[in-house]
């Protein structure tokens, strides 16, 4: 995977990222990075699966962490059947060039059984610092 993306797969489900620097959203004089990444979470298995909550872990290059938990994804719990995908794009302010972001998506099946559906580690970064 390049940097800036991840792609994991928990229990049928598949959760693909990519991120990228905003530049008209930061200011490094007032170390404010914006990130954006989308987000596609598809359903590989064949019971529908719904998506309940979101918990991030935001690390900047300085090593400080930032957890962020709530209820769905830009105020939506989507259910989705076998085969289905769904996308969407949110954004990340950190206070260095370059940081990561990682996580879960709680997921609930059709029976009512709970998993994490993992998000793998991704890099949000400058597009020059990292040559």
């Amino acid at each position: 995977m390049k940097t800036g993306e991840s792609s994991e797969i928990t229990n049928g489900i598949r959760v693909s990222v990519k991120s990228f620097f905003v530049p008209e959203r930061s200011s490094s004089d007032k170390n404010f990075y914006f990130f954006a990444y989308q987000i596609i979470i598809q359903n590989l298995s064949d019971v529908e699966v719904q998506l309940l909550s979101r918990h991030w872990i935001i690390t900047d290059a300085t090593g400080r962490v930032e957890q962020v938990r709530g209820e769905g994804v830009v105020g939506e719990q989507p259910v989705l059947q076998p085969c289905d995908a769904f996308s969407y794009t949110s954004a990340c302010p950190i206070p260095t060039p370059v940081g990561e972001m990682r996580g879960t998506f709680q997921m609930k099946t059709d029976s009512g059984s709970l998993f994490d559906a993992q998000v793998g580690a991704f890099t949000l970064a400058l597009p020059q610092s990292l040559n």
